[in-house]
């Protein structure tokens, strides 16, 4: 109705005059509101009535959450049905906004609502989104179909992190209601188009819908642009404008993909086929800089190829065009093999496509008789038997790399050169450097006297059974070559002629000595990538780091400034001090962190959390202060409550943070119902609970509530103590005295019983030994953050006991 009023409006605005036109318009817009409704009705939606009480609506929302959650339905709306049940749950769990939305039909509680009219008509003025045409990233109106690219957790973890080795992935971040978002869309939209051709990873990830893996990306604001490569995340921090993004997906490259060939270093750069184990490929173009399409594919390719860039407007490469007769009107591209005067193939087209590319790339991985240096390239030449008319046979020359051994190895390398069948592949291995695998294939046992040797092999399973024959001593002679030919005839007609089997060894790595120099270049990355985030002023994703170096700065001048000035005096004063009570010598060596701003009192001050301070400690809670809250029951109450003032006892010095305890035996339920709004927690312990089908645990727990912003960081227990059996006199103290008084009193328990309550006494004493780093990654704002629409009521939840 809204819209058809709008549109009379304009129609009619072109007969009036102007100034009666526009009183005509804004009467329409303050009137929006009062003819659309309400946007979405909260009872329709979980299917309950406007008596029903709170019970029944946390039931129904419980079925509902778990049905619609999108991990476990796979249905295309199920998103949008879930933050709806989400949405409704929260309005109607409340009893300020339940009664706003049955007294005025609002959902929003941000709407004020009362007996003023005009001002309620002043205040509900907002842009309608139908009358302004905004694409906002709602479901129902993504721009050229980003749910395409949309990414979720586990799609990140097991498909983009593998591929990103392969090709680099560019990311947006966006959330519904993003404003920002609308200015970029028509550039992204272009980029988009333009770098998925060359073959760059897309990917769209909504925080809406996926919190968990934009925390784990580090996004925290939208919009937000970023690469991965390599399964390295890096942000985009400049203007969105295509050439700026183009710059940056090259950016995310490695420098040393292509290197610049002339007519001064083209024989070097051909002759390194036999060091690297590799063919070569040249690309001639008449641009200056490297294509990005060339870049990207030499990333893709870089463990089987070795790529050069030939610039035809140089003078320094007109030997090269003349020799190879390349033509100037079209990029060109040539892949060398052993032969470095005569490419093996070539390409030449004027718009050279990416699947052309890949085609011909895949066609000339390996050389014509590549040396085995790694299992890797082993399982590709020599795959596994699949079907009987797939087989794939090897010709392997187990030779050396002496001068001796030359002559051979060049007459193998013209054999396999002539090689027109498919299911042969030629290679050779050294000896000295894979001694397992030779002393297996080899008649002769004597590696020292061993001559070269060809032996034939299948490969039957990844286990590493094969069928081989020896067939002759390779000497490079044309009878050797002759009987050769024979065998692999007879091969073709009659494979059981393979009579041995054996299983083959793993190869040995020959490029393992590398590591050093892939430590450094993934050292200089590590360091570009710090100075950029600096310079940047990437603060949040650099606060773990910048904690670390102004921490070890304020301990070493402190240090230096208590030495260089404290007197005597001070001295004498502290040393009563710290023989005064157990609190402050528990407080000060309880925990082994360190706090920027010191405790001012030698004790830990730690509340009951109950239904009556509840609305104070937590709900109420003044911005900006949280409450660390220890879940503990009757039993456990005194050992976790000593250990708990321990940890936390050099974080009392912080005005923002105050401690209380929850007991799990008054308030059983109080726990469960709170992890079930978080729903990654949740979904972290269902999995516990369904299956044991036990209650999970939960003593020991301990929570940092936000009050104010609604969200909770959570801390699990994890035992660290080292067995009772390993544990010293001098730490079984405190239990002996327990034992020996209970022993006292009735001497028929089995020691059995005594020794279980003190490894249990023990275990519950070592479930907070952690939390002292967890406080610490608290402090400096790190940890996860479980966000919660509304705070479940204590009071309400009936006692266990």
């Amino acid at each position: 109705m809204r819209s058809d009023a709008l549109k009379v409006t304009v129609m009619a605005g072109s007969k009036m005059s102007l100034p009666l036109a526009a009183v005509v318009l804004l009467c329409v817009l303050l009137a929006g509101p009062a003819l659309g409704g309400p946007e979405m009705d909260p009872y329709k939606i979980l299917g309950v009535t406007r008596s029903a009480s709170q019970a029944e609506i946390k039931k129904v929302y419980k079925r509902l959450a778990k049905e619609w959650h999108p991990d476990k339905n796979r249905n295309p709306g199920a998103e949008d049905m879930f933050i709806k049940i989400t949405k409704s749950y929260e309005i109607l769990s409340s009893e300020d906004k339940r009664a706003n939305f049955d007294r005025y039909g609002q959902t929003d509680d941000t709407q004020p609502y009362g007996n003023g009219r005009y001002g309620h008509r002043h205040d509900s003025f907002y842009f309608d989104e139908s009358f302004f045409n905004f694409p906002f990233n709602s479901k129902n109106h993504r721009d050229f179909a980003d749910s395409k690219y949309t990414l979720h957790f586990n799609q990140y973890v097991s498909d983009v992190v593998p591929e990103s080795y392969k090709r680099p992935y560019l990311i947006k971040i966006t959330s519904d209601w993003c404003f920002s978002c609308i200015h970029i869309e028509p550039v992204w939209k272009e980029v988009v188009q333009e770098m998925e051709s060359l073959g760059v990873g897309i990917g769209v990830v909504d925080v809406g819908y996926e919190r968990r893996l934009a925390n784990h990306l580090g996004a925290h604001r939208t919009p937000s642009i970023l690469g991965v490569i390599n399964g390295k995340v890096t942000f985009f921090h400049y203007a969105v404008a295509k050439e700026h993004l183009r710059q940056f997906v090259e950016d995310l490259l490695p420098q040393r993909l292509v290197e610049r060939v002339t007519d001064k270093n083209d024989l070097q750069f051909l002759n390194s086929w036999h060091e690297l184990n590799k063919p070569h490929v040249l690309l001639f173009d008449q641009v200056p800089a490297v294509p990005l399409l060339y870049k990207l594919t030499a990333f893709a390719y870089k463990d089987y190829l070795q790529f050069g860039y030939v610039d035809q407007g140089l003078s320094e490469t007109a030997n090269l065009q003349k020799q190879f007769n390349i033509n100037t009107y079209a990029p060109t591209m040539l892949v060398f093999k052993e032969n470095i005067d005569k490419p093996a193939d070539i390409i030449q087209a004027k718009g050279m496509k990416k699947q052309i590319i890949d085609e011909f790339m895949a066609n000339n991985k390996f050389l014509l008789a590549p040396r085995l240096v790694n299992q890797k390239l082993f399982d590709e030449l020599c795959p596994v038997k699949q079907f009987h008319r797939r087989r794939k046979y090897c010709v392997l020359l187990i030779t050396g790399d002496e001068e001796t051994f030359s002559f051979g190895n060049q007459a193998f390398l013209s054999f396999a050169s002539t090689n027109t069948k498919e299911v042969v592949r030629f290679a050779y291995v050294y000896q000295r450097l894979q001694q397992p695998l030779c002393d297996i294939l080899m008649q002769n046992k004597d590696s020292a006297q061993s001559p070269p040797q060809v032996v034939i092999l299948e490969r039957r399973n990844a286990a590493g059974k094969a069928l081989f024959k020896p067939v002759t001593a390779w000497n490079g002679s044309e009878e050797d070559k002759q009987r050769l030919l024979e065998e692999l005839e007879r091969l073709q007609k009659d494979p059981s002629i393979l009579i041995h089997d054996a299983m083959l060894p793993e190869l040995n790595n020959e490029f393992a000595s590398m590591f050093i120099i892939r430590w450094i270049y993934a050292s200089y990355d590590y360091l570009s990538e710090v100075i950029d985030d600096i310079l940047h002023n990437n603060w949040r994703e650099m606060m773990p780091l910048l904690s670390l170096i102004f921490s070890a700065l304020f301990i070493l001048f402190g240090t230096v400034v208590i030495q260089a000035f404290s007197d005597s005096s001070e001295d004498k004063q502290t040393k009563p001090k710290a023989k005064d009570g157990t609190k402050a010598e528990n407080g000060s060596s309880g925990s082994g962190t360190t706090s920027s701003r010191p405790p001012k009192k030698n004790f830990v001050e730690v509340t009951e959390l109950t239904d009556i301070t509840y609305m104070s400690n937590l709900v109420k809670l003044r911005p900006g202060h949280m409450n660390i809250v220890l879940v503990l029951t009757d039993a456990s109450k005194n050992i976790l409550l000593s250990k708990f003032a321990k940890e936390v006892y050099s974080f009392t010095g912080s005005l923002t943070l105050h401690f209380s305890f929850l007991n799990i035996d008054k308030h059983s339920e109080w726990m469960s119902t709170l992890l079930e709004y978080a729903q990654d927690t949740m979904q972290i312990d269902a999995d516990e609970d369904d299956g044991g089908n036990r209650k999970i645990d939960y003593t020991g727990y301990v929570l940092a509530l936000n009050g104010h912003k609604k969200y909770l960081c959570l801390f699990k227990p994890v035992y660290t103590g080292e067995d009772l059996d390993s544990k010293s006199s001098e730490d079984e103290g405190g239990t002996s005295g327990g034992r020996s008084r209970s022993s006292s009193r009735d001497d028929h328990p089995p020691r059995k019983s005594n020794r279980s309550r003190s490894i249990s006494t023990l275990q519950i004493h070592h479930k907070l030994d952690r939390l002292g780093l967890w406080m610490e990654r608290l402090m400096e704002g790190t940890l996860p953050r479980y966000y919660i629409p509304a705070w479940p009521g204590l009071e309400k939840i009936t006692p266990s006991k």
